[in-house]
Order: C-alpha cells, then structure tokens, then sequence
C-alpha cells in the first residue's frame, strides 16, 4: 500500500497522471540500482533512507534529521540514475554533462532542487524519500541537440496523380524482441541507413514539450494512444542498427509508405512516434 500511495502523490503532484487510453497501456520503466526511468510518463525517481540520530532531543527532532537524510540520499541516488540515461545510441546523460563546464553547471542547477514526491515514515524511525525530475521541459531543452530547432509549419501539398500516398497522424513502431533500448534522441533508418526519422525532422518545440518519441511495452493499446492521433500508421521494426541500440531499422518498403505523401512530414515534425519495447 505504501508504495502505491507514493505513486499516486508522485504522479499527481508533477501533473503526469495518464489520460484514460494510457491506462490500458503497459508502462516502459528501466529500473536501475539506484532508481528509476519512467519512459512512458518521462519522468525519473529516485528512493533514498535516512537514519535518525542515536540520541535525539525528541521524535520531532528525530524525524527531521531522518528526513533531511533521506532526501540528499534521494538526490544523489537520482543524480545516479540520470547518469545512464541515453540521449542517444551512443551518448549518455553523463558524458554529455563533462563535454564543458557551462552544461555541467546547467545540470547542476536542475538536479539541485528535484520535486519531493513521496515521504514515509517507517516503523524503526528511518525515513524514505522519493524525489523526481521530468524529461520534458526546460530539462529536456538542455539534453537535446542543439541541431534540432523549432520549424515553422509548412501546408504540405497532396501529391500528384499515382504518387498520391496516405497522409497517417502518427507513427507506432514495434520494436519487441529487437533488443531496442530507449533514448532521449532515438533515430529510425531505412535499410540503406537513410534517416526517416531523427534531429533533422523535429519540430524543437514539441520534443521539448513531450519527448521526440512515446514508449511503451503494450502493442494493442499503442495506436490508441492521444500522442499518434486517429489514424496511426503501424509497422514492425527490423532490427536494431549497428550504430547503437536506440537506431532502429525498418524496412525500405515502410519508409516508401511514409515518405510517399509529403503530408506525414507534419507528424514527424510533431513527434507523433511510438516506439512499442518488450
């Protein structure tokens, strides 16, 4: 029960509780030593314990030394768990932070003050915390490239004649079995290594607002998703590409789908991807 309220506090005071399609859905959590990745809801928690001083004034005092424990634990355990995360195939959060020391002041200046979400007082005086911090936001518009910037919306023409294709309103990906790992910054590639989805597609405004791509662990309930619209295209990944585990491959055919109607430029732009993961 315990666990469960600090789920609730956690996703009601950051604003993140799903909308009712995304309750069907299965969410995709990486879980590490020291915390965990919520990529569906791209949010980041960390758990950290306090202990209360051998001889304390009182049980007011007591709680509070815990507590205060308990939240630097929290905090260094996130900045752990933020470490790992990939930005991309080949980059992670941590080497991104030394490449100056502007970025790894910026970094410092976010998860200095993340959101307390959740504290328990436990029977033996020891305190739990549970801090968070978004991947979305001002966050997010720190870990993004700086290649991907805000495009302004262009009415793409039908196309002519026998060229003409469907224009779809998002993209859901199946990547199960494909060993497919999340990723701040994923690509998708044909076979040829062509991008068909990337940097260079993204509207900046809409993956700092809600991530270049949504991920889950349910297939049936993916293309119901609010994120992909009404009328989503489905296809089934090929593999992961050489270059890392966050470059996945379809197939030549499914990329002529989508880029034969110049219309499906938008839902890229606006991030309208699923990535579905086991």
């Amino acid at each position: 029960m315990k666990k469960w309220m600090v789920c609730i506090s956690f996703f009601l005071v950051l604003g993140f509780f799903p909308s009712p399609p995304s309750l069907l859905a299965k969410n995709f959590v990486e879980t590490f030593k020291n915390g965990r990745v919520d990529w569906s809801n791209r949010i980041i928690e960390a758990i950290g314990v306090g202990r209360p001083p051998e001889n304390p004034i009182n049980i007011a005092q007591a709680r509070a030394i815990a507590k205060k424990a308990a939240v630097s634990a929290a905090q260094q355990n996130l900045l752990k768990t933020l470490r790992r995360v990939r930005i991309d195939s080949k980059t992670l959060v941590k080497d991104f932070v030394t490449q100056s020391d502007p970025i790894h002041t910026e970094f410092q200046g976010f998860i200095q003050h993340p959101q307390v979400v959740g504290i328990s007082y436990l029977a033996n005086g020891y305190v739990e915390a549970s801090v968070a911090i978004k991947l979305t936001g001002p966050f997010a518009d720190m870990l993004l490239p700086k290649s991907i910037r805000d495009i302004h919306p262009v009415k793409q023409p039908k196309p002519p004649g026998k060229q003409k294709g469907k224009a779809w309103t998002g993209l859901v990906l199946d990547c199960r079995g494909l060993k497919v790992r999340p990723a701040i910054v994923p690509r998708i590639l044909d076979e040829d290594g062509n991008e068909v989805y990337g940097p260079k597609y993204v509207n900046r405004k809409y993956a700092v607002q809600q991530g270049m791509a949504g991920y889950t662990s349910g297939l049936e309930p993916a293309p119901k998703n609010p994120r992909v619209g009404n009328s989503p295209v489905t296809v089934k990944a090929i593999r992961a590409a050489k270059s890392g585990p966050s470059d996945i491959v379809m197939s030549n055919s499914d990329a002529d789908t989508i880029r034969r109607d110049p219309r499906n430029l938008r839902f890229l732009q606006e991030c309208r991807v699923m990535i579905v993961l086991d």
